[in-house]
């Protein structure tokens, strides 16, 4: 499937949160969205980019932006990793991969010349609305929850 754009309406979501309950994407109307997909809790990139969020975290609030982490591990396994590394936004579970796929953020990847499904590292910024104001594809981690401010402080001009 491929990638959501910008522009386009944000698909519908429910996903368990390491707060407990659920997130819905129709309960967050008003609010600018950032939701990030990566690959695996307590790995090095995910880890880098975790933690870049959780530092950014005062200037995204304060631009109006709400951050969540998305990936296909367990609530135990997102628990631990925010524990651990001091996280200071929910982590919502896709197990199965569901979500990550209606966005485009689930999809073959190529690692040491090796073809597998995965979650694409990716990030949708989310206006009041449920409209995908910015896409940014394949990630980089280093220096990334900095354009994704850039981004929302945009928006709110």
């Amino acid at each position: 499937m491929a990638m959501i754009e910008e522009g386009k309406k944000a698909p519908a979501f429910t996903l368990p949160s390491s707060e407990g309950g659920e997130v819905s994407l129709k309960d967050l109307k008003g609010k600018t969205v950032v939701l990030y997909f990566y690959p695996k809790d307590d790995t090095p990139g995910c880890t880098r980019e975790a933690c870049e969020f959780r530092d950014t975290q005062a200037p995204l609030k304060k631009a109006g932006a709400l951050v969540f982490g998305v990936s296909g591990d367990s609530l135990e396994s997102h628990g631990k990793f925010k524990t651990k590394h001091k996280l200071n936004f929910p982590l919502l579970s896709d197990r199965g991969n569901a979500v990550a796929t209606k966005f485009g953020a689930f999809g073959e990847k190529t690692l040491y010349g090796r073809k597998f499904m995965g979650i694409i590292r990716s990030t949708f910024v989310i206006d009041g609305d449920g409209v995908v104001r910015k896409v940014f594809p394949k990630v980089k981690v280093d220096g990334h929850a900095e354009k994704v401010l850039e981004a929302v402080k945009a928006l709110s001009k």
